[in-house]
Parts: C-alpha cells; structure tokens; sequence
C-alpha cells in the first residue's frame, strides 16, 4: 500500500521533530530543561476530575454522545461567553463541539473552501494551520506579525488580489509565538475588512484566558458584527490545564458553525459524554483556579524575563499565552540557536523559523516549567558568554 498524495503533500511536523530531538537527547542520560513545548505542566483541577470520575461511572455516559454534543456542553459555552465576554451565543445553532480547538482549524478548510481557493495565515503562526491548507488544497498567503506593529497583521498591507480572493482569515491572540495580545480596535478593524471583501474570519483563541499585567484578554466576538463574518474557537486545553481531554468548541457564526457540525456528522460521534459533562463543570463552576494559573505564569515570565536582562539579553515581555518571544542574538540563526542551546547547555527551546518565515530571529520559550528550572535554564546560557 501507498500513502495518498494528500497525505505525502502534508507539511512536516515541526512539533514532532523537535520532540524528537529533545527524546534523544534525555535518552543520552542528559538533563534537558524543556522549555520548548507547549503542554501545560500543572494538573487538571481537582474539582473537574472529580466530575469526570462521577460521570464515567453513570452507564449513561457510555452511550454514544449526541452526534453535535450535548446540549448542556452548548448551553455551558454560550453561558461561559455571556459571563465572561457579555457575548450573546444562541447554544442551538452558534456552538459547534470540538475535540480541542486543533481539530476545527484544521477541518475548517476542508468545510467551507473548495480547491485553489485562497486563505490568509498570520506569520509567525502555529505550524498545524498549515495542515488544513494542505488537506483542503487549497493556497495559502501570509500576512507578517512584525515587532514594529506589535505582532498584529497590517491590513493596509494587504494587495487587492488578496481581499478579493481569500476565503478564511485567520488570527490568534494571545498569540502563539509572540505572546502579543489584541484590542478591541484590531478586531473592529478585521470585522471591516471582513464585510467589505467578503471574507470569513477564523479567531484562535487557544490562549484567551492568559493575560498579564491586569489586562484580559479580548474576544474577537466582543467586536460589532463579528458573528456576522467569523467565528472563535476555544479550547479548555490552557485555560483548565485539560490538554489532553480534548475537548474545546466553537462559536459564532451560524453558517461557519453549521459547516463544523455538518463535516463532523461525519467523522465523529462526538465526545465521551463524560468528557463533556467534566467539561461543564469546569465552564460553570468555581474560576478560581483560572486566576491562580494566570498567577503562576505571571510570576514564571517575571523571572524569566529578569533573568535574562540580568545577563545582558535584551527581551521584552509577553502580554498573554504562556510564551515568550525572544530575540536570537547576532550572528545567529534561529535553529542554529536552538541547536546550540541544546548541544551545549542542555536547554531546549523552539526555533522562530519553524513558525514561518517572519520567526526568523526568534525562539519560543515556553513559561512550563517551576521558577527554579527557570532560572537553571537562564544561567547555563550565562556559560556561553554570548550576551557579555
């Protein structure tokens, strides 16, 4: 048997190879501080454990779920948008389920594009957009997330072709890499171009619970209009450290909704019901425990970004996500950074180049590990006397 040319056509999976290197290294017997992943490291709050625990033991949650989820799951997340967002979400037609928010973006292509239609990615971005763009075939464009205009896309940049011929947009903010965050003013502004070239907008909004500084981090659909041209996907991944349930959904736009649920009718049969109804909990329940993770990444970026200014590095800190954007020094490459970090002081981080062309010059460096591993980290590439 062969593999299809959809499949050989896929890009390369820059997680998986940086795993990859990281899992070859620990196997040598090293002590590698991973400060290149993206997984929550801290436990999935005991309340919404307990919660699985009690529904898994009900014979009714061993049924197959509701083709679309349950409707306590859509009533949970329109609810969880009004407290939170004053956004007002219709459960019945607005709330598509996800299982985790990486699923609809990569499905969305496949459900509202046909081939050689045209879509428009920030860049950097997280590399898995690109895995909707190849299974839909269809093209994609960049728009540039620049330090200059704060990580956020110029639009005024865009070309005619571009606003007449693309599809999707996508966004993400907080944003993974940048940790760059978005006003309101952003997302008025994409609801604009969105309505005068007919465009649907896809906001990931993976990070929307981690801001710093006091300041929350903004939805997309808090803008004017914004049903009327896109939609938010949020996962329960971040915010409750629940990565690994997979579990997130969908909201906004009926159409857009309606083409998730309509594709899914016939991939999944959703979620196990007891995944969703832990999932109620933790949108309905006591947010406590959202306030203190906030709090402990908070105080991971303060030491790490001290740190680094302490050996001469000079970094700016993140608004939002549970990542930092740094800048590689001169003379080096973002992969030939990365290497020698991992090479010679046993430090893994994410080279910016895998994000896309503009991640050049950067590495991601992920606030999931303790403060102490932390500060291990920062000293042994003080060793390196590269910032001295």
């Amino acid at each position: 048997m062969h593999f299809s040319n959809r499949l050989k056509n896929l890009p390369d999976q820059f997680f998986a190879a940086l795993t990859h290197k990281v899992a070859n290294a620990v196997a040598e017997g090293r002590d590698i501080i991973n400060l290149g992943q993206g997984n929550p490291d801290q436990a999935t709050p005991p309340h919404i454990v307990k919660a699985l625990q009690q529904a898994a033991e009900d014979p009714k949650t061993h049924k197959y779920s509701p083709f679309r989820g349950t409707t306590e799951l859509k009533e949970a997340a329109a609810g969880f948008y009004k407290r939170h967002y004053d956004v007002d979400i219709d459960p019945n037609t607005e709330v598509a389920i996800l299982f985790g928010a990486k699923i609809g973006l990569v499905e969305l292509p496949l459900a509202l594009m046909n081939d050689g239609d045209l879509m428009l990615l920030p860049d950097p971005g997280y590399p898995d957009y690109l895995s909707g763009v190849s299974l839909a075939g269809v093209n994609y464009e960049t728009m540039p997330l620049l330090e200059k205009n704060s990580f956020l896309p110029d639009y005024d940049a865009l070309t005619d072709k571009q606003k007449t011929q693309a599809k999707l947009l996508y966004l993400n903010y907080p944003n993974n890499p940048t940790g760059a965050t978005a006003s309101i003013k952003l997302f008025e502004d994409t609801v604009k171009i969105a309505r005068d070239s007919d465009i649907g907008i896809v906001h990931d909004f993976a990070y929307g619970a981690i801001g710093f500084d006091d300041e929350k981090p903004v939805s997309f659909l808090q803008a004017d209009g914004a049903k009327e041209v896109g939609i938010e996907l949020y996962t329960l991944s971040k915010t409750y450290n629940m990565a690994g349930w997979r579990v997130g959904f969908a909201v906004g736009n009926a159409e857009m909704i309606e083409a998730i649920n309509l594709i899914q009718d016939h991939l999944f049969v959703s979620l196990f019901p007891a995944v969703q109804e832990a999932a109620v909990t933790a949108l309905t329940e006591d947010q406590s425990c959202v306030e203190d993770l906030v709090t402990l990444y908070e105080q991971r970026r303060h030491v790490l970004i001290t740190e680094c200014k302490r050996i001469g590095w000079k970094v700016k800190a993140p608004k939002g996500s549970f990542f930092a954007w740094l800048p590689v020094p001169e003379g080096y490459t973002s992969e030939g950074f990365a290497d020698l970090l991992l090479e010679k002081v046993d430090v893994a981080v994410a080279a910016g180049n895998g994000f896309g062309e503009h991640g050049e010059g950067y590495i991601r460096v992920g606030l999931l590990v303790d403060e102490e591993r932390l500060r291990e980290a920062v000293k042994r590439i003080e060793t390196l006397h590269i910032f001295t």
